[in-house]
């Protein structure tokens, strides 16, 4: 008898274990759902400082118990560089950019005083009215979770955020470039100046005649784009485009390149005062967008998640070096109309001629959508400053087409648009002009 009253004891204590482990398992999902329906209705706070339009929210929420917030820059999830405790964490997006005196302090804070002064008190104080609004939205059954773990940052990140003197502090930069300062005579006779990598200067084409050993070194083209503009306008253009030219290598910071070492890009552009057009295409050579193309001639899947993630670490850098180089754009004196171009698809969607290189028609499809993706970085960088960024279009004259825009596998610079190409994307930039002109 006693055997089976101990029998009917302990099976009712496991039924009312596992009815409580049901419920706290239901409370802990209620609560977690509540926490996702509070974020995603509670509207985003809007910060004003220097003239640029910030918005602060939450991340959705996480398993950990701490780790960094987000940056939307130009449509890329960039964590940030302060570490936040609890599992809802800062997300904040630059939603909108106004050119003005202020704007280069705002991205670099090299300054003592003025804009970075308030940043960081203006972002913890949206991030305040942010969490008030979260636990106010919270339901019931999930009132002690969502204290918990929505204060616990609501508390801390204020005092994280207060330590945010410029952008560049909050999604850190791989380096810290100074101040360019223009060096050597002015140039008041340029009106355009192009800036860039190798797709402008044109490499793997005749060079210039009479050129200088830097412009051959860099290999300048006669048949760059540059060149093309010049002729069709009669301007006289200063094309500053070296191979291998990335931001912080080539544009903002010096390049040394075949052992020659060369200004600042922009430090000799700024040297040209009078100019009224910057045109710039950049961006494959931060991505080493050669080693990419590279890699998936002779891998049967460069789809692979070790190499998206390099791609995505490359992508989130350049993001923050392209927001960088936008600004000091911004900040020239005479305000010139920039172009930025976006660059050409060089491979179509067959393989053709390039399989037996190794490029399957999947391969080609994954460097198709991360030059899609480089192109879409550009696009939108370019329009938060009111920038222009045309796209050349080679449909039709791919590598392996009858008539291709774009230099072979045996050519001095594959890949590389030939004169046509060129001169496809001078008309593209031609096109921008009349359009900002009319």
């Amino acid at each position: 008898m006693g055997t089976i009253y101990s029998m009917l004891v302990t099976g009712r204590w496991a039924r009312l274990a596992r009815r409580w482990l049901t419920g706290f398992v239901l409370l802990i999902v209620l609560a977690g759902g509540a926490i996702a329906i509070a974020l995603e209705v509670t509207p985003q706070q809007t910060v004003i400082v220097a003239g640029q339009v910030i918005q602060v929210g939450a991340s959705a929420p996480s398993l950990s118990l701490s780790g960094p917030g987000e940056v939307d820059l130009f449509g890329q999830s960039l964590p940030t560089n302060l570490r936040f405790r609890g599992p809802v964490r800062p997300r904040l997006q630059l939603s909108q950019i106004t050119i003005n005196s202020e704007l280069t302090t705002f991205v670099e804070g090299t300054h003592p005083a003025g804009a970075e002064r308030v940043l960081g008190a203006r972002l913890a104080a949206g991030w305040k009215r942010t969490t008030v609004k979260l636990l106010l939205l919270g339901l019931v059954v999930a009132e002690a979770i969502n204290l918990g773990a929505i204060m616990s940052t609501a508390y801390t990140a204020p005092a994280l955020l207060r330590r945010v003197h410029s952008l560049n502090d909050l999604v850190g930069a791989e380096t810290y470039l100074p101040r360019i300062r223009p060096t050597g005579p002015q140039l008041p006779g340029v009106q355009a100046v192009v800036m860039g990598d190798s797709t402008a200067a044109g490499a793997g084409l005749a060079p210039v005649p009479g050129s200088s050993p830097a412009a051959r070194n860099c290999g300048r083209s006669a048949d760059s784009y540059a060149q093309d503009l010049s002729a069709a306008n009669d301007w006289k253009v200063l094309n500053l485009a070296c191979d291998g030219a990335t931001i912080s290598n080539g544009l903002l910071g010096p390049q040394t390149h075949d052992g020659q070492k060369f200004q600042p890009q922009l430090a000799v552009a700024e040297r040209a005062g009078h100019a009224s057009i910057i045109i710039i295409s950049v961006g494959a050579d931060d991505l080493n967008w050669a080693a990419e193309v590279k890699y998936c001639s002779t891998t049967p899947n460069c789809d692979d998640k070790a190499t998206t993630a390099y791609f995505q670490q490359q992508l989130a850098e350049f993001s923050k070096n392209y927001l960088d180089l936008l600004s000091r754009l911004a900040a020239l004196p005479n305000q010139p109309q920039v172009i930025i171009n976006q660059y050409y698809d060089p491979f179509g969607s067959a393989p053709g001629c390039l399989g037996p290189a190794g490029l399957s028609a999947a391969n080609l499809q994954t460097l198709v959508s991360r030059l899609n993706t480089l192109n879409a970085v550009l696009a939108k960088g370019a329009a938060q400053f009111g920038f222009a960024s045309p796209q050349p279009d080679f449909a039709g004259h791919q590598l392996c087409t009858p008539q291709p825009y774009v230099q072979g596998l045996d050519a001095a610079a594959p890949f590389h648009p030939t004169a046509l190409g060129q001169l496809a994307i001078a008309l593209a930039d031609q096109g921008v002009l009349h359009r900002l002109s009319a």
